[in-house]
């Protein structure tokens, strides 16, 4: 005859008189008693239970049965199970397991980025933007790091919508990579708070403003403000140029991949006045710009009375504005800036008017009759003797 499963037997204990025995879950669990009515019942309900719910059910911890009832309840408005809840977590312990602290991914990530032909100022920059971060949340390893914090940390910036984006922009590069490496389960940039930019119109140089520049410019110098203005090129590729990369006879100027902002070759037209102002400063091959390029730049535009007024990105927004103005081929402009033609349109429609337009694409170096000499011996054909005829009448 099979034992009950679960049996009252008395015991010896000054208060406890019985106990109720059980091995059910393969190991003899006791449950004691006062008196034996109170085992008789627990023993009765539980025979019950055994009977409802099988072997498993009654031996599934009372506990732990309320608690997954609990949690299951707090899970239904998200239509989620207990299993949902679980991998989820399991998948948090296990990144963070793996993780590093965000010191260690941020210099992997410049390694990286270095590796795959990141110029040095873009990499400068990034380790100081990130930099601050990470200053911030020095005690914490990468999958710790939530979208909540981040929303805070760049509410704390107290930065200009355009310059927290940029924060922003760099932090979101830096999660991604971490995602790829397995730091992080998921990029908690990409659900935080994008700042509102109001487009402001950008700052242009008059036609007065760059003839009283270029009047004072130093000789190591002109060549980086004519390349600015009537290239429009952008700073750190004018700064990278060579002389070998112009060509005078077909009058371009080779962006070169690796020198430009968006890592695509592109060729930018040498319009008649800059050719003018080149061919006085030409040079067969070596750097456009001397080795230390700032103070120069700066005495520039103090001695033309431009240091405190200067617009931010002054020269390409000039080129940009005047070019539309006056050529008014928003697609050509594009291809020549390296841009689309949406940021074309954005920034340098209707900024100037035709006539000041005109009188800025007409700014020519003035020649002295005693420079012919070396003008002509520059010359290597017919054309560029020729070029040297037409400036002396500008």
């Amino acid at each position: 005859m099979r034992k009950a499963p679960f049996r009252v037997k008395p015991y010896s204990h000054p208060s406890l008189k019985f106990v109720v025995r059980s091995t059910l879950t393969g190991r003899t669990e006791r449950k004691f008693f006062r008196t034996r009515a109170e085992a008789e019942t627990y023993a009765r309900l539980r025979t019950t239970e055994l009977l409802n719910q099988g072997r498993e059910g009654v031996a599934f911890p009372t506990w732990l049965r309320v608690m997954a009832e609990r949690e299951h309840q707090r899970l239904v408005p998200f239509d989620k199970t207990i299993s949902d809840a679980v991998t989820f977590f399991l998948a948090h312990l296990e990144s963070v397991a793996r993780s590093v602290p965000l010191a260690r991914a941020v210099e992997e990530l410049i390694e990286n980025r270095k590796a795959t032909g990141a110029s040095r100022r873009y990499c400068n920059d990034l380790r100081l933007r990130l930099g601050r971060f990470v200053n911030d949340h020095s005690s914490q390893v990468v999958a710790e790091i939530t979208t909540k914090a981040v929303d805070e940390w760049l509410t704390g910036l107290s930065l200009a919508p355009v310059t927290r984006n940029t924060f922003r922009r760099d932090l979101r590069t830096l999660f991604s990579f971490c995602v790829t490496r397995r730091y992080a389960s998921d990029n908690p940039v990409k659900d935080s708070r994008r700042a509102k930019e109001i487009d402001k119109p950008v700052g242009i140089l008059t036609p007065a403003d760059l003839r009283r520049l270029l009047a004072v410019a130093g000789e190591e110098s002109i060549a980086y403000w004519t390349i600015g203005a009537f290239a429009g090129l952008r700073r750190a590729e004018i700064e990278r140029l060579d002389w070998s990369y112009i060509d005078f006879d077909a009058r371009v100027i080779e962006i070169k991949a690796r020198n430009s902002k968006t890592a695509t070759r592109r060729l930018v037209t040498v319009l008649p006045n800059l050719h003018a102002w080149l061919l006085q400063c030409r040079k067969l091959r070596g750097p456009v710009c001397p080795d230390v390029l700032r103070p120069r730049l700066d005495a520039d535009r103090k001695a033309a009375g431009l240091l405190d007024e200067w617009p931010q990105n002054g020269l390409r927004h000039s080129y940009g504005s005047y070019h539309l103005a006056h050529f008014k081929d928003a697609a050509a402009l594009a291809l020549q800036m390296g841009n689309s033609p949406e940021i074309v349109f954005r920034h340098y429609r209707q900024l100037v008017k035709p006539a000041a337009a005109e009188a800025y694409w007409d700014i020519r170096p003035s020649l002295r009759r005693d420079n012919i000499a070396a003008f002509k011996s520059r010359a290597d054909d017919p054309s560029e003797a020729a070029n040297t005829g037409m400036l002396l009448g500008a």
